[in-house]
């Protein structure tokens, strides 16, 4: 079955049209959603998938609890090592889900390095990704090292 990790930034806390039609899409082709459960897109990706009923998703979360899981679904506890504190603690689920995803799609404040990490980390991986920027409100395929280049470039408020 294909799998589609789904993240972005944190500062992001609904979803616009436009992204709810492409999470139909991956619902009404019945695929398997990875999200992680932080703030943020996270939770607004729950949330709309709570609503809509849809089961066909896993919960990430790094260590051994997990702080948002809006439709009671299976959750992955990730292993990480107890030294690690912040930022290198969470991105251990998301190293995971981009191992297990067959594509990446990104909701993207432009600045957010977390987000960006996860195209970085879903293209080492050879995997596509589909980035929505939202301060454009344009969508980006990332599918190779020249697209990084170019959404740097073109989209990034950075």
């Amino acid at each position: 079955m294909t799998t589609v990790f789904i993240s972005g930034s944190r500062k992001i806390s609904r979803l616009n049209q436009e992204i709810c039609c492409r999470l139909q899409n991956i619902v009404d082709q019945q695929f398997t959603i990875l999200v992680g459960d932080a703030n943020g897109v996270d939770k607004a990706v729950q949330k709309y998938l709570s609503e809509i009923h849809y089961p066909n998703v896993m919960v990430f979360c790094s260590g051994h609890s997990h702080r948002h899981n809006l439709g009671n679904w299976t959750i992955k506890h990730v292993f990480v090592d107890p030294k690690l504190k912040g930022r290198d603690f969470y991105t251990q689920k998301d190293k995971e889900m981009a191992a297990q995803a067959d594509y990446g799609l990104v909701i993207w404040d432009g600045k957010s390095p977390g987000s960006f990490n996860n195209v970085m980390e879903l293209l080492k991986r050879g995997k596509k990704i589909l980035v929505y920027v939202v301060p454009q409100q344009e969508f980006y395929t990332v599918a190779k090292s020249d697209d990084v280049q170019k959404l740097l470039l073109d989209k990034c408020d950075c």
